[in-house]
């Protein structure tokens, strides 16, 4: 039965029992996401309450549970990271800009649905995807090393101690901007300087150089260069904590599936670490109640800090619409449905909107959550809102406990994270994969890893649709034939054409276009008519031609006038459908070739061919 509001009740049960399910499997992935993005564990935890249930009441999979995602938060990770730096290393002052970045991936994600682009994004070819995935699973890996060794470099004196002289100067350029601001920066004696100088502690000295400390370790990079150091400075307890928190994650799942492994992971080592060990390093507080509505970042909205990131906002939105629509495919094949791109599009720009106004971090469909909750009976929307409210009843009644969970058994999460997000499909198959798609998938997870995700996806795309034009190029060129009448015994014509061998003699060349004529295409067709012989009439074949653009167009054109300017006759068959009407539109046709040089069928050529060559080329008397 359905109510007005066109919710269908029949499937409730399995529906609560999917989306309890599901709800239970986001919560630790939320808060280590969350951990990991820079914003808070608390962060993670409101992005998959509004994502989840938003994009599950106004998006168009019916089973789909939709949350924080290793992808998405790979490069939320980023933008924080850089809009923090901007902000001097204050993560209160960077929030407006942050969540303002995360605001505008929505509405550009709602955006890209009314404008119908979720059609287009299974185009997108697999080892663009292959390499990205295993590239995020690789970020995820290195840079949750270090915390699973509980290394942090703030903490580290003697590595903080290498940034005291930057900091220093960091300081004092500070100082030297203000002053310039207000306009009393004196050079004669910068007595004004000093006086602000003399305020300055040693401890504001050493909190900039811890800052100057981290952000040199923040990303990929920064944890190789600090490896070293980490392992020198391991903190046994931690890494007691990351390793049992994996091995119970896998071992688990031997045992039984029917529970959530990561779920058993979280409650075991968090509990027995909070009765055993005296002193562990937690997550951090977890507010309890509502969260708060940050509607100040409207009235402390600052364009020049959001502006850099205006493209990596719409990276991040299509990213989470990628990601989403992936999964969205994944719940079809489960469920033998169809879901509605456009209108999942919209879903998600509206939970991650709503995310971000009350401070999460943003999200996407996710494939596990969401295989889970179909597997555990989850048929429709239902099933992904439950799933939201569990997650804010234990956010609202669990949230002081939730505080005491430790920081390195989300780290050993999110180790195992990195490893399952991984595109072993593809990875195993290398072998057997043409070289291209090999090196634009490798490309691409070298490129995610060592300069940045965004750069990544749009040279993969940019380099797959360049192989992609080259190969097929290389099959038009190789199906299409440029042969005299007379050679036909050499190939094998096509079937309408073998029996007027002898009949038209040499004077004929017939050219067979078999494929879309495009610019891959266009300069090889020129090449191929300006190696043409002595000849008194050209057949262009264009009844396997499907599409020509505007560089095709160009070359079919400049082919026409260098025959033409020979003296020689040009005449097509089986000129139809957007062919004809991109000749017609820019007058190839009738304007060079006229109606009366094109015929439906070779056979009426054949028919014209026969009387024109006896009327303008008569035989030579014997």
């Amino acid at each position: 039965m359905q109510n007005r509001f066109g919710f269908d009740f029949k499937h409730f049960r399995g529906d609560l029992f999917g989306g309890i399910t599901a709800g239970i499997v986001a919560l630790p992935l939320a808060l280590a996401f969350g951990l990991q993005s820079g914003m808070g564990a608390a962060a993670g935890l409101y992005g998959a309450i509004f994502i989840s249930f938003l994009a599950a009441l106004f998006g168009g999979t019916n089973t789909q549970i939709s949350g924080p995602t290793a992808p998405m938060t790979a490069v939320s990770m980023v933008i924080i990271a850089g809009i923090v730096a901007a902000n001097e290393g204050s993560l209160e002052r960077a929030l407006p800009a942050i969540l303002m970045v995360f605001l505008l991936a929505g509405l550009i994600q709602i955006v890209l649905g009314f404008l119908k682009v979720g059609v287009y994004i299974r185009y997108i070819p697999y080892p663009v995807v292959s390499g990205f995935m295993t590239g995020i699973g690789v970020i995820i890996l290195l840079t949750q090393i270090l915390p699973a060794l509980g290394y942090y470099p703030k903490e580290d004196t003697e590595f903080v101690q290498q940034y005291i002289p930057e900091a220093e100067e960091v300081i004092l350029e500070k100082i030297l901007r203000e002053e310039a601001g207000e306009d009393i920066l004196v050079l004669e004696d910068f007595e004004e300087t000093i006086n602000r100088a003399s305020t300055i502690t040693e401890a504001d000295i050493q909190q900039e150089a811890s800052f100057l400390a981290s952000n040199e370790a923040s990303g990929v990079m920064g944890a190789l260069k600090l490896m070293p150091r980490a392992f020198q400075n391991i903190n046994v307890t931690d890494l007691i904590i990351a390793l049992l928190t994996i091995f119970i994650i896998y071992g688990f799942k031997r045992v039984t599936t029917a529970v959530p492994s990561t779920l058993v992971a979280l409650l075991a080592v968090s509990i027995g670490t909070f009765f055993l060990v005296p002193e562990y390093r937690t997550i951090g507080t977890i507010p309890s109640g509502f969260p708060d509505l940050h509607l100040d970042i409207f009235g402390s909205f600052n364009f020049g800090q959001v502006a850099p990131y205006l493209l990596t906002a719409a990276s991040l939105a299509a990213l989470g619409a990628i990601d989403s629509l992936l999964t969205s495919v994944v719940a079809d094949n489960m469920t033998k449905t169809k879901h509605n791109p456009n209108r999942e599009l919209v879903g998600q720009g509206i939970g991650n909107s709503i995310a971000a106004l009350f401070g999460g971090i943003p999200g996407a469909g996710a494939t596990i959550r969401t295989v889970v909750n179909i597997n555990s009976g989850g048929k429709t929307k239902l099933s992904g809102m439950i799933a939201g409210v569990l997650i804010l009843i234990i956010l609202l009644s669990l949230g002081p406990l939730a505080s005491q969970i430790p920081a390195a058994v989300l780290a050993g999460i999110l180790i195992t994270v990195g490893i399952g997000v991984m595109d072993y499909k593809g990875l195993r198959h290398i072998p057997s994969l043409p070289i291209n798609e090999v090196i634009v998938m490798f490309l691409v997870l070298i490129l995610t890893v060592t300069i940045g995700l965004i750069e990544a996806v749009a040279i993969g795309l940019i380099l797959s649709s360049v192989l992609f034009m080259k190969k097929i190029s290389d099959v038009v060129d190789h199906r299409t034939k440029t042969t005299p009448i007379k050679d036909f015994s050499r190939e094998i014509p096509w079937k309408d054409e073998g029996d007027i061998i002898k009949r038209l003699g040499e004077k004929i060349y017939i050219k067979h276009l078999d494929g879309p004529l495009f610019f891959g295409f266009a300069s090889r067709f020129q090449d191929m008519v300006n190696a043409l012989p002595n000849l008194n009439i050209v057949i262009i074949r264009m009844d396997k031609v499907p599409y020509v653009d505007q560089s095709g167009l160009y070359a079919m054109e400049d082919a026409v006038t260098y025959l033409q300017g020979l003296g020689i006759e040009v005449v097509f068959t089986g000129l139809h459908g957007q062919p004809l009407e991109m000749f017609e539109r820019f007058n190839l046709v009738p304007g060079q070739v006229t109606y009366e040089e094109c015929f439906e069928t070779f056979e009426e050529c054949v028919i014209w061919l026969e009387g024109h060559l006896n009327q303008k080329y008569p035989a030579p008397a014997s």
